[in-house]
């Protein structure tokens, strides 16, 4: 029922994250398959306050909908739980171990075509991913307005700031620091892919990996790639 969400209930699910309380909650509730808050309560050995601020957390996230329960005769109709499936592939959201084993796989290969070609694929994939809203006819700014767009959406904490001599997408956050952190050069792939989604001449000039607070990709002048 919610796994049709918005864009913007999307983004606000990929930045969200689970706490071992959550997680805990959502996948008790998902042995179970259905629950009430009562049956909830008997589950976990917590009070009925608890499940319910529990809900009121998880159900705007689309991880956990509500039903009306079936009437018993006793009093008003309640509502039933369960996980959805967006809730679901919250709790299987851990790529990091297999994306972090690819990366060095790939790192790992003889320097050579095979090696390049790898590259190339994987930064085509991406581009063409987050290039989706990017025309290349509008200005450089205009392009990176709709880069940061798809992004966000994405689950990325990015900006657009234009206010120094050349513009720059800022990353608050590193997507990447668990694969940066075993090979800084996951950062060359996301300048290569900014590079070909906006075509334009890209520098990495701040790195979260270098105890920056961000990750900043300035324009190199106003050259564009031709």
């Amino acid at each position: 029922m919610l796994d049709g969400l918005s864009p913007g209930n999307r983004s606000n699910v990929m930045k969200s994250t689970l706490d071992r309380a959550d997680r805990m909650f959502v996948e008790t509730l998902h042995r179970m398959g259905s629950a009430t808050v009562q049956r909830l309560c008997e589950e976990l050995n917590v009070t009925a306050t608890a499940v319910r601020n529990r809900l009121t957390r998880l159900e705007p996230l689309g991880l956990i909908a509500r039903q009306p329960a079936e009437a018993d005769g006793r009093g008003r109709p309640g509502f039933v739980y369960q996980v959805t499936g967006q809730g679901l592939r919250k709790l299987g959201d851990n790529y990091s171990d297999l994306a972090l084993t690819l990366w060095r796989e790939m790192r790992n290969l003889e320097p050579g075509d095979l090696r390049r070609r790898l590259f190339d694929s994987i930064c085509n994939a991406l581009a063409g991913r987050f290039g989706r809203r990017v025309n290349a006819a509008d200005a450089v700014v205009e392009r990176m307005r709709a880069l940061n767009a798809e992004l966000t959406e994405h689950g990325f904490d990015v900006e657009v700031d234009v206010s120094g001599r050349l513009p720059v997408l800022r990353e608050t956050n590193c997507p990447y620091r668990d694969l940066a952190e075993a090979d800084a050069s996951i950062c060359e792939l996301e300048q290569a892919v900014f590079e070909q989604v906006l075509g334009a001449r890209v520098e990495l000039t701040h790195r979260c990996l270098d105890g920056h607070n961000c990750c900043e990709f300035a324009i190199r002048e106003r050259t564009e790639i031709s």
